[in-house]
């Protein structure tokens, strides 16, 4: 409480901006990770979006996943996926022919004691499939679009730049978790890749209007640069952002850890895991790594360099408060 109060209070100031190599290197880490993962597992589509074939049914005695997984793998159906939502049981498998669907429906009615037409059936086609993802391109597209738009006409274009790095940075590092995880990627995801984009938006933004506030101030005379400025104006959102971000993870948490293991609600865990990742890769972006990006775009600008240069021949720029000057010093030499 001591400590949150003297953040906003400005009492204590970390130094963001001035530590952006760290941020960078990071970024560019967790970046290179999640790319790799792509490339080498790459993602576990859905049967919404690679078509396929699903089996649903309650089975009248417990039984364990490994005994379903087996019972369709003696049928020899390849890599089925088993899921549980309560005592439910969800099997997706490729695309089988009519003939197999059926002869499968009777395998399960037997081996589990249910009536046939308890067990449902259902048969997505591949081009359903390559519909849903062209839609769900179509829809991110317009989404970045509409962000672009909006920061451009509210704050400025090198904003808008910013943000969308920092959205782009945050859906590579969720997607390249799903990647090595293996999670299945269903219309659920999606819905949650787009949540976690709003709310790092809502993140950057935030941030971004008490920067625009603060450095609209800077002039010929300033004792501060673009960058101690702007990361004056972090430090004073911090404690926000931070108690946002907390307040939104934790209900998350509770259905990703307690939800899928607990209570075994399986079907969950698409939406949850891609909230739960995103909003903590939305909160770091939206200060290590939109702030830095943006204080590096607006410090090329000729009227900040000019305020730089000034206060790197004063030794006015190596205060104890903002960035010390570190990262204007260089501009200017620049």
């Amino acid at each position: 409480m001591g400590l949150g109060r003297r953040l906003y209070r400005g009492e204590i100031d970390v130094d963001f901006v001035g530590k952006w190599r760290l941020w960078y290197s990071l970024s560019g880490i967790l970046l290179a990770i999640s790319i790799a993962g792509l490339l080498i597992n790459g993602l576990n589509l859905g049967v919404e979006f690679k078509g396929g074939s699903v089996f649903s049914w309650q089975p009248k005695s417990a039984v364990s996943i490994e005994q379903v997984r087996e019972t369709f793998l003696d049928e020899g159906v390849h890599q089925p996926i088993v899921q549980t939502a309560g005592e439910r049981y969800r099997v997706t498998t490729e695309t089988l022919p009519e003939s197999t669907t059926l002869e499968m429906q009777n395998v399960i009615a037997k081996e589990y004691g249910v009536a046939v037409n308890e067990v449902n059936i259902q048969s997505i086609g591949a081009s359903w499939g390559g519909e849903v993802s062209t839609k769900a391109w179509w829809g991110l597209a317009a989404f970045m679009v509409a962000i672009i738009l909006y920061l451009s006409m509210a704050f400025e274009p090198k904003m808008a730049l910013a943000a969308i790095v920092a959205l782009i940075h945050d859906l590579v590092i969720t997607a390249g978790i799903y990647a090595w995880s293996g999670f299945e990627v269903t219309p659920a995801t999606l819905l949650g890749f787009l949540t976690i984009l709003g709310y790092s938006l809502y993140d950057a933004v935030v941030v971004f209007d008490m920067i625009k506030e603060v450095t609209a101030k800077l002039g010929a005379t300033s004792k501060q640069t673009y960058s101690m400025a702007a990361n004056d104006a972090l430090n004073h959102t911090l404690i926000r952002s931070l108690n946002t971000s907390l307040v939104a993870i934790l209900p998350v948490a509770a259905i990703l850890f307690i939800g899928t293991t607990v209570l075994g609600a399986g079907t969950l865990k698409d939406l949850s895991l891609a909230l739960f990742v995103g909003m903590i890769v939305g909160t770091y972006s939206s200060i290590c790594v939109a702030t830095p990006l943006l204080v590096t775009l607006k410090e090329r600008e000729p009227k900040y360099q000019a305020i730089a240069r000034r206060l790197a021949s004063t030794g006015g720029g190596k205060g104890a408060k903002g960035s010390k000057g570190s990262k204007s010093a260089a501009v200017a030499k620049g």
